[in-house]
């Protein structure tokens, strides 16, 4: 079943599915990790993995278009959410060269950015090294994952 979407639902508290994100979770504010919860996962989960990426960057690095603000993963089945600026799980190398959460700053005047909050099931725990990239998490994970879905956010720089 690998990279096709599940019947899990993604949600945030902080805003609806292709809803502005607040500007305490971008660049432009406290840079804080928004608050997401997820249901309905495959039965088969023994953990899950987050990625935030923004297609509409107009970027191409690392062989793939988009920037990527945010990489957590090792995350244990108990976990069915995350809290704002969390601390949970393993945290991955953003393209900001950061490990965590990096909050959406597109360019000014660029227009309206889409920033994807994925969710990813998978069949077996993981116990991956801090810092490895989003190309290297899907490397390692696509064997497991079984189940997948997302959140659309949006940001604008005037």
């Amino acid at each position: 079943m690998a990279f096709a979407f599940s019947k899990m639902q993604v949600e945030s508290a902080a805003f609806r599915d292709g809803g502005e994100i607040p500007i305490k979770y971008t660049g432009e504010g406290d840079d804080l990790s928004p608050p997401l919860s997820w249901s309905n996962p495959p039965e088969e989960t023994r953990s899950f993995a987050v990625i935030c990426h923004d297609p509409d960057a107009p970027l191409v690095q690392h062989g793939s278009y988009g920037f990527v603000h945010w990489v957590l993963y090792n995350l244990p089945t108990a976990d069915s959410s995350l809290k704002e600026a969390t601390s949970a799980g393993t945290r991955g190398r953003n393209d900001f060269s950061r490990n965590g959460y990096g909050g959406p700053m597109p360019p000014a005047g660029h227009g309206l950015h889409h920033y994807y909050f994925w969710v990813l099931a998978l069949d077996k725990a993981t116990a991956l090294p801090e810092g490895i990239s989003m190309s290297e998490l899907l490397k390692q994970v696509e064997p497991h994952l079984i189940g997948m879905n997302r959140l659309i956010g949006t940001y604008r720089r005037d």
